[in-house]
């Protein structure tokens, strides 16, 4: 039977999660109590088609019943149905429709985890712990989040207005255009002498993607390379495996994660192999609140082995993993089933990965000096016997060169945590320099 594991943080808006379709009898151990409880099931089914004040489809109810009782589990298993299943398939190969925006649900409400780069979501601003209150007027309280999801979908061009409340401000409407999201997984640039990778999903290109991107700036490079940064802030999640893939080709050895479920004979470790595509050569990786499972897998991987120094804030914590079933042809279940361990033991479940250096965003501002005197300003000062014959100053250091890319910096000059991860990688180099 197909199953795939996913690490990622929530159902996505951008698919089409609707009421799960009717699901074969569930196969029972025989015991009396299950089955007087079936039985219970069946008594109320049966009082609710023939006595509601209203007639309701047999197989509403049937979907209705199995997508509370999935749902009631934890926020991150639920029911597909078919076109569903089909929407989710699509995802992880990299394309599909809708808003681009992940999200959960937290306290009756639909909770932002993330938006995806370059779609309507992330272009309107949406943010990480953003709540969305209403739907084109209607609560979303007292939605599923199924039903939320599925009142977000709609057709290609179509808008939709959301009710966003962020923090303690007053909330406020955004009018979102829905379209084809197309994800580019792993983006790349050069920044001066370092290397930027940035990473926005796991989907099954993602391995590849990273690999090409490396190569690309090694050949732009050359030895001036002084590291690497990998981005994965409002990096949801996505497929396990990529997850893992993208932590070997960092590590030389050791574990990567470890998933334990239900039973202890179902545990798993994945390991890494020998090779690292930058040989040594010093890393920092980026995370925040919206960095989620899959992304949160890479960064305790790279910090337990102290491959990569951390800066950011805090990430989401979600340390579980779901399994996708399919059942029959009628669609699948997403279920969680087991929880995740970085190398070291640590379960990030609820509690996220806290970064080695925590680093704010905030805003970069040159502040103006006004004229500054200066040794040479002295009258009588002494002459530097090292100066030019002309009596030029050497010349001041070169800025680092603009980003060597078709894609404009996420945040520009005004991405303070990049900066910093900048910095970092250079300082390094620097000192190792010295230090040989």
């Amino acid at each position: 039977m197909f199953a795939r594991h996913f690490a990622a943080a929530s159902l996505a808006a951008t698919l089409a999660f609707v009421a799960p379709v009717h699901a074969q009898a569930p196969q029972t151990g025989g015991g009396s109590e299950t089955f007087r409880l079936l039985q219970l099931f069946g008594d109320v089914f049966e009082i609710v088609r023939s006595e509601y004040v209203e007639e309701v489809q047999d197989r509403k109810l049937v979907e209705d019943a199995i997508n509370g009782m999935l749902t009631s589990l934890d926020p991150h298993s639920s029911f597909l149905n078919a076109r569903s299943f089909r929407d989710m398939q699509v995802q992880t190969r990299g394309e599909f429709g809708g808003l681009g925006i992940e999200v959960t649900m937290e306290n009756g409400l639909v909770k932002v985890v993330s938006p995806i780069d370059d779609t309507p979501a992330f272009r309107a601003g949406l943010k990480p712990n953003d709540f969305i209150v209403m739907l084109d007027g209607e609560p979303v309280m007292g939605m599923t989040l199924q039903d939320a999801v599925e009142k977000m979908r709609g057709p290609v061009n179509s808008q939709i207005k959301i009710l966003i409340r962020r923090g303690e401000a007053q909330p406020f409407e955004v009018t979102l255009t829905r379209a084809v999201i197309r994800i580019q997984s792993v983006r790349s640039r050069v920044e001066g002498d370092v290397g930027y990778v940035r990473i926005t999903s796991f989907t099954e290109q993602t391995d590849v993607g990273l690999r090409n991107a490396v190569q690309r700036i090694r050949e732009q490079l050359g030895d001036k390379m002084k590291g690497l940064v990998l981005d994965m802030r409002n990096n949801p999640g996505g497929l396990l495996d990529q997850a893992i893939a993208v932590s070997d080709a960092f590590l030389e050895r050791g574990e990567i994660v470890s998933t334990r479920g239900r039973r202890s004979e179902e545990a798993q470790r994945y390991n890494a192999r020998a090779g690292d595509l930058l040989n040594g050569l010093p890393m920092v990786v980026l995370i925040n609140g919206g960095s989620a499972s899959a992304s949160e897998i890479v960064a305790g991987a790279l910090q337990d082995h102290r491959r990569a120094i951390l800066i950011g804030t805090k990430s989401f914590g979600k340390g579980s993993v779901q399994t996708i079933r399919p059942v029959g042809n009628q669609g699948a279940i997403r279920l969680t089933t087991a929880r995740y361990y970085t190398p070291s033991g640590r379960s990030i479940q609820a509690q996220g990965i806290e970064p080695d250096i925590a680093v704010e965003q905030a805003r970069i501002e040159i502040t103006p000096q006004g004229p500054v005197r200066r040794e040479a300003d002295l009258r009588g000062a002494l002459r530097n016997p090292q100066a030019p014959a002309n009596g030029q100053a050497p010349a001041a250091p070169q800025a680092a060169p603009a980003p060597q890319s078709d894609e404009p910096p996420a945040e520009g000059a005004q991405d303070y945590q990049l900066s910093r991860a900048l910095d970092l990688l250079r300082g390094l180099a620097l000192f190792q320099q010295r230090a040989n």
